[in-house]
């Protein structure tokens, strides 16, 4: 009799329990949400903080935008690489084919007729 009222008592316990488990673990997972989404709020008021003010507004056209003020010379370098220590770094690997037909063309170009 004693072994059915132990038991008993330990399946009516097991469901609660179970689900004690479930919910601490949920818990968990929230609270490692709730931490993402403090640190996303704080980068988020950081951005804010910096796009308010209106010389990083003027850089970020600058650079991203390729803006200028008016009456100002802006010059677009296209193809350049950034320079590394006054030199500009070589491209790595074979040429491609488009460069080594145009320096064909104008060796050919360069040659004399006969």
């Amino acid at each position: 009799m004693l072994a059915v009222v132990i038991c008993a008592i330990a399946l009516s316990l097991a469901y609660p329990v179970r689900e004690f488990m479930a919910q601490r673990q949920q818990i968990d997972q929230l609270v490692a949400q709730r931490q993402t989404m403090l640190m996303q709020v704080k980068n988020l008021q950081a951005q804010q903080a910096r796009l308010a003010d209106r010389s990083y507004i003027e850089q970020l056209a600058r650079q991203e935008l390729d803006m200028c003020f008016p009456g100002t010379r802006c010059y677009v370098i296209e193809g350049s690489q950034p320079l590394i220590n006054g030199t500009r770094p070589q491209p790595s690997g074979p040429e491609p084919w488009y460069a080594k037909l145009w320096q064909s063309v104008r060796q050919a170009d360069a040659s004399p007729a006969k």
